[in-house]
């Protein structure tokens, strides 16, 4: 039985006999599996176990895959997409195809990739039909999944690629010009915002502009602000 399975089994129990639930013990043996968000040994896995039983939006009726993310547990750069697209769905990993090609360039452009010191992933952890933008209901039930992978991860610096995923995590309906540029902070951990690669490669003009904020990102990473 998977983990959201027996969740879901306890959420109906409790909403019928309240908070005692009184267990045998050969039915707790077997539960010792599930592991609760705020215990010392609660890690990605876990978390990903929870989060690919999700359905608090209509997004988790018509998904393939959860796209959850990839790289590594302990990295010091968190890549946050806004959310998945068509391939994605498909693969259950963030930023494939050209886009995910382009971004892994950029990456080794400063001596990085996505299995080394980075970790990627997105806002919505499910596809928005016909790569819409997220709605507002959304992101509410699926950001703090992000949240909890940041508090897991605790990156040095968070990029949002894209002015989607910027104005999501700071909240601002602004323009990605005036977000570029400037440190902000998301739930105290420093954040920078840049292009998407899909835009890059929309707009091969836009390159030096992401060159010169992946040089600021790489000088962040080693010395600090």
């Amino acid at each position: 039985m998977e983990y959201y399975q027996v969740h879901d089994y306890l959420g109906k129990i409790q909403e019928v006999y309240g908070d005692n639930l009184f267990l045998n013990p050969d039915i707790v043996k077997k539960l010792k599996f599930i592991k609760n968000e705020d215990s010392d040994s609660y890690n990605l896995s876990n978390l990903k176990n929870n989060v690919s039983g999700c359905l608090k939006c209509p997004l988790g009726l018509a998904r393939n895959k959860i796209v959850f993310g990839i790289g590594d547990p302990k990295a010091d750069l968190m890549l946050v997409g806004e959310a998945p697209g068509e391939k994605e769905d498909e693969t259950g990993e963030p930023f494939v195809g050209k886009a995910g090609a382009l971004l892994d360039k950029i990456l080794l452009s400063i001596k990085l990739k996505r299995t080394s010191n980075v970790y990627i992933t997105n806002v919505i952890k499910c596809r928005p039909q016909n790569n819409r933008d997220p709605l507002p209901s959304e992101v509410e039930k699926c950001q703090p999944y992000l949240i909890k992978q940041i508090q897991l991860i605790k990156p040095k610096l968070i990029v949002a690629l894209g002015r989607v995923a910027g104005k999501t995590l700071l909240k601002l309906d602004i323009s990605l010009k005036e977000m570029r540029g400037k440190l902000h902070h998301f739930h105290s951990t420093p954040l920078y915002i840049t292009y998407h690669p899909a835009a890059l490669l929309r707009n091969p003009n836009l390159k030096i502009f992401a060159w010169e904020d992946f040089k600021y990102i790489k000088n962040f990473l080693e010395h600090g602000d």
